[in-house]
């Protein structure tokens, strides 16, 4: 449940906003940043610096789009952008360059960010009712049906790399998968439906003509997706043990949810698109059965990343929230908007107190560094709900989630100066910066602002939110700090990747009769206990796992299994790395946690604390503390 405390959070943030100064202007892209600005924050300029003609070179089998004889060349971004000396920027492409032909190993454009583009562009357009954004809207959906395969045993699918004299790059350096890039259905595939999905509705009385053809270029690419991945719909693959859907686009949760953002944009504006309502009904039947775990058990309400892997969460592309949102209001599926519901209510706040969006928890969170794509898929996510269940809690955890552009992430630093558009390509784990600023970050970043500026009230929160005062949320400890006895060894892993999850570390191998005492450190209050264990196919025995006291007693926290998962099915390995649960908390006295394994063994990574009640304090000029209990939910107040 949510407490009432942030009932009164809309006026708050409104009082905020009346407080602030004007927006101050900044001369160049990383001078010191503005104060936190009442006004608009979306700014294009950098995303319009990205921006070069792309040639639509003719006579090429399958590719074709809209006046291509007429407008012989289209536009689109240039994938990466070096940060240099000066404070400028480099626009460069992906891989090796070759400055005899000019092209890169991959390539200038990709069919990525060009739909993302695309998708930012109608958003500005349709909400700013900027004519330089439907102009750039047009161009870049031009190229981006030019990259689309329009003939052929593999029309709808799509070609991902262009070089920059406009040649097809369907087999770059490293290849990608599928290979060639539009053999079969990719992520790539999904953006282009969700670029279509929106931008249809847009030019539907704007220009009636374009309109058409991108509703034909749509129906092109959703007539891959059914003969794809949505032709196994109702099928069931088996990963260590665990059912999962196997209709996801490319295995994946997030390519199907974005995937899903177009055709539920696309159904919104004609909702008696039959073709469409049975896609998004299978697509959001597939989202929804990657929910896991539940508020005492990881990923507490979260959503897997891929059907191959019961161990991974990505903050990149974590738009299943939104998708399933969305899709809940245009089905009419309440139960999805529970699901949903459950991700945004009690496993985001865990994230934004464990330290904001981490690319990954594999299962622990093993890649700390955070970039555009995952912060924005966490705002969307929550905004998204919130639009549903119209609680005004969910606009400041929005909020909040957001202020990590301005400060309130690990570097205490703002990433994003809304006086020129400039963001950064992400942070590490150790706090760096990568002051590149390519298309994806400068994408996500403005879809995030964007959002925010259509929701004056989150923007009041998050540009107030200027640094973290203090982040308690999962941590981690590591099983080999612990005192071993009877036949336990410390062992390194040949790789940190399993093929599914991460080792935190090395781990500590327990035969039978084994014992592991991991020292805890000191807690932070009344902590859950999540052992980390890499659980085997076949059974393997059990651990007992208890406690003690700084007074010397002793608790027992439960006992686990070792193994018996199960059918490896379409997991990568026979095993998984799983944090487990235990039930109950262990007191802030707790010193330490022994595992002792009988009738079979172990392979035990880590625990993963959970504090009983995780806490955020932001710093700046919020005030605002969020808590999120164990038990689930979140509540948010002002100190």
């Amino acid at each position: 449940m949510i407490r009432p405390a942030l009932a009164s959070l809309a006026a708050l943030a409104l009082a905020a906003a009346a407080a602030l100064p004007a927006q101050a202007q900044v001369p160049a892209a990383h001078a010191s940043p503005p104060s936190a600005p009442a006004a608009d924050v979306t700014h294009l300029a950098h995303l319009d610096f990205l921006l070069d003609a792309a040639p639509l070179l003719p006579g090429i089998p399958g590719h074709t789009t809209y006046r291509q004889s007429q407008e012989p060349s289209a536009e689109a971004p240039w994938v990466y952008a070096d940060h240099q000396a000066d404070g400028s920027f480099k626009r460069v492409g992906g891989g090796a360059h070759d400055p005899v032909t000019g092209h890169w190993g991959q390539g200038s454009f990709d069919a990525d960010d060009i739909a993302r583009a695309a998708v930012v562009y109608v958003r500005d357009w349709q909400q700013n009712r900027s004519p330089s954004s439907r102009d750039h809207a047009y161009q870049l959906l031009r190229e981006l049906t030019y990259l689309q395969t329009s003939s052929g045993p593999t029309a709808g699918n799509v070609v991902l790399w262009q070089q920059p004299d406009g040649t097809l790059n369907p087999s770059p350096t490293p290849a990608d998968s599928p290979n060639p890039s539009d053999a079969g259905e990719s992520f790539w595939l999904a953006r282009t439906l969700w670029a279509l999905g929106e931008a249809y509705p847009a030019f539907h009385d704007a220009d009636p003509a374009f309109a058409s053809f991108l509703k034909d270029r749509y129906s092109l690419a959703l007539a891959a997706l059914n003969r794809g991945s949505l032709a196994k719909y109702g099928q069931w693959d088996t990963a260590n043990g665990a059912r999962v859907p196997a209709w996801l686009v490319s295995q994946s949760t997030t390519a199907t949810s974005e995937a899903a953002l177009g055709v539920t944009a696309f159904l919104r504006a004609d909702p008696t698109d039959a073709a469409s309502r049975s896609a998004l009904e299978k697509e959001a039947a597939g989202i929804a059965a990657m929910a896991a775990g539940d508020p005492g058990r990881w990923p507490f309400g979260g959503f897997l990343a891929t059907t191959t892997s019961r161990s991974m969460w990505n903050g990149w592309g974590g738009e299943a929230p939104a998708a399933l949102a969305d899709a809940a209001a245009a089905l009419d599926r309440p139960d999805y908007q529970r699901t949903a519901e459950n991700a945004v209510r009690n496993f985001i706040p865990q994230v934004l107190a464990t330290g904001g969006p981490d690319n990954g928890w594999t299962p622990t969170p093993f890649d700390r560094s955070q970039i555009a794509y995952g912060a924005d898929a966490v705002v969307q996510s929550v905004l998204a709900v919130a639009a549903q269940s119209h609680d005004p809690a969910l606009k400041g955890l929005a909020g909040i989630a957001a202020g990590w552009f301005f400060g309130a992430n690990r570097t205490g630093r703002p990433l994003y100066d809304p006086a020129t558009g400039v963001c950064v390509d992400g942070i590490g784990g150790d706090g760096t910066v990568n002051h590149n600023c390519g298309a994806e970050s400068t994408i996500h970043t403005e879809m995030t602002m964007l959002a925010l500026d259509a929701h004056p009230e989150v923007r009041a929160v998050a540009t107030r939110a200027t640094s973290i005062e203090s982040a308690a949320g999962l941590n981690v400890v590591e099983a080999e700090g612990g005192t071993l006895s009877g036949p336990a060894k410390v062992s390194a892993p040949i790789s940190a990747w399993t093929g599914s999850a991460n080792w935190s570390g090395s781990f500590v191998d327990a035969a039978d009769g084994s014992t592991v005492t991991i020292p805890l450190g000191q807690l932070v209050g009344a902590t859950r206990v999540h052992p980390v264990v890499d659980v085997a196919a076949a059974p393997s025995g059990t651990t007992t796992w208890t406690a003690t006291l700084r007074d010397g007693t002793t608790l027992r926290l439960g006992t686990t299994d070792n193994g018996g998962l199960g059918s490896q099915g379409i997991a990568p390995t026979p095993d998984a790395l799983l944090p487990l649960t235990l039930p109950g908390t262990v007191p802030a006295s707790a010193v330490s946690i022994t595992a002792q394994v009988s009738g079979g063994s172990a392979k035990i990574d880590a625990l993963l604390l959970q504090p009983s009640t995780a806490a955020l304090s932001l710093g700046g000029s919020s005030g605002l503390t969020l808590r999120a209990p164990a038990t689930g939910g979140f509540s948010i107040s002002r100190r």
